[in-house]
């Protein structure tokens, strides 16, 4: 048997990450879930500040992890934790724009397919493919602990975008043609790895700014105030 390496990301020990990740993308949000939600948890990583911690949710065993932002970063992190760590599923729990006017600041959006325009998949492994979807299974379960804390949820398309500073006119011709109900930078990089490795991977966004109302959160309120995002992602990591 092949003696484990510690990979140049993560500095873990092997079996110090638990089989279920939640993934924030800023790694002081998952000190933040740590502190306030998780008993006898530990720090089990911090190379490039890429904080991640391993503890107990309910009795159940987690690990919360940043994962950066972007595709490329989240591509890192995820396949990682897959492919060395042992890792069976990975809920990332984000920020996202919206694209629609229905769907609003602070809204969750349960991604059920991540569009992108980028050349990730053709890049890794010479397929190309615009579209991943996330694990149904997954999904199935956060929407019903949504409905258990009578939280509502649009399900629906995100754009997984490479770009976060879009001057491309063409950007509402790709709203309408795929009706996405906002964008991000991370899901496809974690839908396609999951696919890559048959692992199973689950995307929770909260609206943190509106393209329709140019409606704004603060960087402040990103980190402190996802809270039914990170509540019914605990309550769904437990029965994953």
């Amino acid at each position: 048997m092949e003696s484990f390496k510690k990979t140049p990301h993560i500095s873990a020990d092997l079996g110090d990450i638990a089989n279920i990740v939640l993934m924030p993308g800023d790694p002081l949000r998952a000190k933040l879930i740590a502190e306030k939600y998780l008993d006898d948890y530990k720090l089990v990583n911090e190379v490039r500040n890429m904080l991640a911690y391993t503890g107990y949710y309910k009795g159940k065993r987690i690990t919360v992890m940043g994962s950066g932002m972007g595709m490329a970063s989240m591509g890192i992190y995820c396949y990682e934790l897959f492919k060395f760590y042992n890792v069976d599923a990975i809920l990332r729990i984000g920020s996202c724009g919206s694209f629609q006017e229905q769907v609003k600041i602070f809204d969750l959006i349960l991604v059920d397919k991540a569009h992108t325009h980028s050349n990730f998949s053709k890049s890794q492994n010479n397929t190309d493919i615009n579209i991943m979807q996330g694990d149904a299974g997954m999904n199935e379960i956060i929407k019903s602990v949504a409905l258990e804390k009578n939280k509502s949820i649009h399900t629906g398309t995100i754009h997984c975008s490479d770009i976060f500073y879009n001057d491309n006119p063409n950007m509402n011709e790709l709203i309408e043609k795929h009706n996405a109900l906002g964008v991000e930078m991370e899901s496809y990089a974690l839908f396609h790895y999951a696919k890559v490795l048959n692992k199973k991977a689950a995307c929770l966004l909260t609206v943190s700014d509106s393209l329709v109302t140019k409606e704004e959160t603060s960087s402040f309120e990103r980190e402190q105030k996802l809270i039914d995002m990170i509540e019914i992602a605990l309550e769904s990591a437990i029965r994953f």
